[in-house]
């Protein structure tokens, strides 16, 4: 049995869909206007559907394997792992966020901000705000203001 991410299966099953059409493999480009998501994004989750041998991407084409043939769960609910729904640059946004909140898992927002700008990941300011909001909108953070300022609190 394979386990995969709701956004996975969404993915998976555009490319069980679009593969009656590509024999020779579907091109990377197609199934990004596709489905409307960001290379990067795209990346992510075609590189885990590959490391569950769901598919086999090389050369920007995308194939389903032999494996695809198992069955396979979605996760589902809120005790799903939030973190196979997340990008790269947002995982690696929630390990800093973790490592910088308080006690009352608190950070300020241009403390947060900061770091993910100039800090370990150097994200354009653009990255950042994408970053940040794709987190909210997976209630994993959210901005709340205090007599001093704007913080991060961080839900999880």
């Amino acid at each position: 049995m394979i386990i995969i991410s709701k956004k996975e299966n969404i993915i998976f099953t555009q490319i069980k869909s679009l593969s009656l059409e590509y024999e020779e493999g579907i091109p990377e480009s197609i199934l990004k206007m596709e489905l409307e998501l960001y290379k990067q994004d795209l990346d992510d989750i075609l590189e885990e559907l590959t490391k569950k041998n769901l598919i086999n991407y090389t050369n920007n084409k995308i194939k389903i394997s032999t494996e695809a043939n198992n069955e396979i769960t979605i996760e589902e609910g809120i005790d799903a792992d939030y973190e196979n729904e997340l990008n790269l640059n947002e995982k690696n946004s929630l390990k800093i966020i973790k490592s910088l909140v308080k006690d009352d898992k608190t950070i300020s927002r241009y403390l947060l901000e900061g770091n993910l700008l100039y800090g370990e990941l150097k994200l354009s300011n653009f990255i950042m705000y994408h970053v940040l909001l794709s987190l909210k909108n997976n209630n994993l953070i959210k901005m709340i203001k205090k007599n001093n300022g704007y913080y991060y609190q961080l839900l999880i």
